[in-house]
């Protein structure tokens, strides 16, 4: 695995922009390469800064199209597909994040880095029957404020920034995944106030 990795890694530098949405459409989809995205996107952007937006827009294509696929896969498959690859406490627990808390549960672990749990909560998206529309943008949400975060500090820390991503990588998507939060949690008690003033 680990030659293939090595091997993935190399192809998806000779390519660029393909390279990335090819790992990270592969990534969110079948194939786990935990972190090999974010590396790959730091590196990117950090010997060409200039290209800062197609590279985080060509990687959030690339894993909201994996995302999709297993989101089908969910649809298609059901419960009891995920019951076979996930355990069943597990999916007790995601199944009631997604039921209380819809596409925010599916928003909230996109940002997060592994080990948090992901494509659990993108099988069972299918699985609830959210809208493969409204998932598809809470991905690109999500996977859009995470990659433009790691693009960011590339740009900012250049060759110093894969280290700065092992370390403080963490912190860094919980950060952004606190301030999506905040400003739904403000849009959320706006449109309550703007429906009591229209009654």
């Amino acid at each position: 695995m680990g030659r293939f990795v090595g091997s993935l890694r190399a192809l998806a530098l000779t390519l660029g922009a393909p390279g990335l949405f090819l790992v990270a459409f592969l990534d969110s989809s079948f194939l786990p390469l935990p972190g090999i995205t974010d590396l790959l996107l730091v590196v990117m952007v950090t010997r060409r800064p200039a290209g800062l937006l197609w590279l985080v827009g060509t990687t959030v294509a690339g894993s909201t199209a994996g995302c999709l696929m297993l989101h089908y896969l969910g649809r298609k498959g059901g419960e009891a597909l995920v019951r076979q690859r996930f355990g069943g406490e597990k999916v007790a627990r995601a199944m009631a994040a997604l039921q209380r808390h819809g596409v925010m549960a599916v928003l909230v672990p996109s940002i997060l880095p592994p080990p948090a749990p992901f494509k659990i909560f993108i099988l069972l998206a299918g699985v609830v029957g959210i809208s493969a529309t409204r998932f598809a943008a809470a991905i690109a949400i999500g996977r859009g404020a995470r990659y433009l975060a790691l693009g960011l500090l590339a740009v900012r820390y250049g060759d110093r920034a894969t280290a700065y991503v092992h370390e403080h990588g963490a912190m860094v998507s919980l950060t952004v995944a606190g301030v999506l939060l905040a400003g739904f949690a403000a849009y959320l008690l706006w449109s309550k106030e703007r429906a009591r003033k229209d009654r």
